[in-house]
């Protein structure tokens, strides 16, 4: 298979969630949408300077993407904006039935919430790990760190999620 055909079967597998995981970060539909298509950008280029075979294309996606935002958010220019009118028009198609979709949303919308509780980079594992689905190796090979620290900070993420929850119980 030629390259061509390699990125654009990936672009075609992965790019709606490369987008979804920029968005839940910058909260920015447009900035989203810029953000993976450097994400893709950056992973051809990558892939015509180097001479080795890329193993895992998904991990290195992910990789660029989570680089590009951190770049982004450490600009001093950058500002992020928490509409939940862009939060709730994401994804939704007029005429469709939202009952269960609007749930899920919801509870992602929650679940964004509740992990603003844990820190960073715990929050990073989790959000690979579980909104992304990616395993953990890729979750491993995107951040750039060990199978066995993307356990252990999934292992703490979850410690952490259980005491707020049981605190936010009692209140």
């Amino acid at each position: 298979m030629q390259p061509q055909e390699i990125f654009a079967e990936a672009y075609d597998k992965h790019a709606d969630a490369i987008f979804r995981h920029c968005y839940l970060r910058v909260y920015d539909r447009e900035l989203a949408k810029d953000l993976t298509q450097e994400t893709f950008m950056k992973a051809w280029k990558h892939y015509g300077e180097t001479e080795e075979k890329i193993e895992n294309l998904k991990s290195l996606l992910y990789k660029i993407a989570t680089n590009l935002i951190i770049d982004h958010s450490r600009r001093p220019s950058s500002k992020r904006t928490d509409s939940l009118e862009d939060m709730v028009e994401f994804g939704i198609e007029p005429g469709e039935d939202r009952s269960g979709k609007l749930k899920d949303e919801l509870d992602a919308k929650d679940a964004l919430k509740i992990l603003e509780h844990v820190k960073d980079e715990y929050k990073e594992v989790v959000m690979l790990r579980y909104f992304s689905d990616l395993s953990l190796k890729q979750t491993a090979d995107a951040l750039g760190i060990s199978e066995n620290l993307v356990s252990v900070r999934l292992n703490r993420a979850l410690q952490d999620l259980r005491k707020y929850l049981r605190n936010y119980e009692r209140i």
